[in-house]
């Protein structure tokens, strides 16, 4: 699986969850509970289950960093064309590593392999659920079509579809009118980390990602979709893909 190099510091690798040892097991937990409140070994684990594989972001020494895990699987979408959707799991970058791509570049070429593997031919989607403007900012960054958004209504279509495959995952924790899901559970940022800067809000994504959202603060989840294709990929999405001045697929 997909593995990415990073300069001297910093490399990021895929990795089936079966295959995760007790020692990363650890490490990636004691990660989530450095940075959200709320988080028990249990939920961890019933997360972790539920996803078939883990992206690891580790130093020259082999510490973990950061990581997200998700599993993909194959739907109907709104007019009943194939559809892969991928769900996102835990996810978290230590600080120390905020300003490197190599988390989000791993992944996404680890999305495209499995994809391209066992759902070829199906349309590739995204079904993000997020409690912190940071992770939401990135669907402006690297994609043009994302939902929610503050710019553009969601076609009726697909939020009918949305809506049906968020009950299916999140049964009563999904609010259909609000789109949002509020787990038995929650996992809050912790501090700092889920304060918004007063300079932030004139961000029109971050404004609205609150007004959607306002509970975040207590670990509530804005549902999110967005088309993985490579033709949605933004200007930045493409570098992260393909690389700086690449003209190349993955």
């Amino acid at each position: 699986m997909a593995t990415m190099q990073a300069g001297a510091h910093l490399s990021g690798r895929c990795v089936l969850r079966s295959d995760l040892t007790d020692a990363q097991r650890d490490a990636m937990y004691e990660l989530l509970c450095d940075h959200f409140e709320g988080v028990t070994r249990s939920v961890f684990e019933n997360d972790l289950a539920e996803k078939d594989w883990a992206v690891l972001l580790e130093d020259a020494g082999g510490r973990i960093r950061g990581f997200s895990t998700f599993h993909m699987y194959a739907d109907r979408g709104a007019n009943g064309e194939a559809v892969a959707i991928v769900y996102s799991g835990d996810t978290i970058v230590d600080r120390s590593a905020w300003r490197t791509p190599t988390l989000p570049r791993c992944w996404i070429h680890s999305i495209y392999q499995v994809h391209r593997s066992h759902f070829a031919g199906a349309r590739l989607v995204w079904l993000l659920i997020t409690s912190g403007f940071r992770t939401y900012r990135f669907l402006p960054v690297f994609w043009n079509e994302f939902y929610p958004r503050y710019d553009a209504a969601m076609p009726a279509d697909r939020a009918e579809w949305l809506g049906r495959i968020a009950r299916d995952r999140f049964g009563a924790a999904y609010d259909a009118a609000a789109g949002i899901v509020r787990l038995t559970s929650p996992q809050p940022l912790r501090g700092e980390l889920r304060e918004v800067p007063a300079e932030k809000l004139s961000d029109p994504h971050v404004a609205f990602f609150i007004e959607r959202n306002p509970g975040h603060v207590n670990g509530d989840e804005l549902v999110c979709l967005a088309d993985l294709s490579h033709e949605n990929l933004t200007a930045a999405g493409r570098r992260m893909v393909y690389g700086p001045g690449s003209r190349r697929g993955v």
